[in-house]
C-alpha cells in the first residue's frame, strides 16, 4: 500500500483551513496510508532542515516543495506517483519548509524538487494544495474520475 507523508515545519493554526485539510487526509486514506510530521519551528533554515532530515526514513521517495522545483500538471504528478511505485516505492514524503523555505541541505537530499507555481503560497496553504493534489492523483491513477 502508498504511504504518503507530509513532513512540514510548524503548524496549522486556522481552524477552517485544519478542517480542509482534514477532509482531504480522510478522502486520501481510500487510497493509500497518510500522516503528518511537524517539527517546530526554529531561529534558521539550518536547523529546521536538521530537524526534517532526522524524520526521514530509509527508502522513501522524497521531494522537497521548492520554488526552484519542477513545475508540473495534475496527470504528470499522478504518473511520476505511478512510475515510483513501479520503481518499488511505497512511501512518498513531500516536504514543506516555514515561511523562510528549506535549507539547501533538505533539498540537496531530496529525490526531486517539486514547484507547485510562480506564486507564492502560505507553508499552511501549500499543505491544503499537495494534499489535494495527492487525492487528485490517486483518483487519476485509479482511472476514477475527478473534476477538472
Amino acid at each position: 500500500m502508498i504511504h504518503f507523508t507530509v513532513l512540514c515545519v510548524g503548524t496549522v493554526k486556522e481552524k477552517y483551513m485544519r478542517d480542509a485539510i482534514d477532509d482531504y487526509k480522510k478522502r486520501l486514506t481510500k487510497y493509500a496510508k497518510v500522516d503528518v510530521i511537524e517539527v517546530a519551528e526554529q531561529a534558521t533554515v539550518e536547523k529546521e532542515g536538521a530537524l526534517l532530515l532526522a524524520k526521514i526514513p530509509e527508502r522513501a521517495y522524497v521531494t522537497a516543495l521548492d520554488l526552484k522545483g519542477e513545475q508540473m500538471t495534475s496527470p504528470e504528478l499522478a504518473a511520476k506517483i505511478d512510475k515510483q511505485a513501479a520503481e518499488g516505492y511505497s512511501h512518498f514524503i513531500y516536504m514543506i519548509g516555514g515561511s523562510d523555505g528549506l535549507a539547501a541541505e533538505v533539498t540537496q537530499k531530496a529525490n526531486a524538487r517539486l514547484c507547485m507555481g510562480k506564486m507564492t503560497f502560505p507553508h499552511q496553504m501549500a499543505r491544503l494544495i499537495i494534499f489535494e493534489q495527492l487525492y487528485r492523483a490517486m483518483k487519476i491513477n485509479h482511472g476514477e474520475k475527478y473534476h477538472k
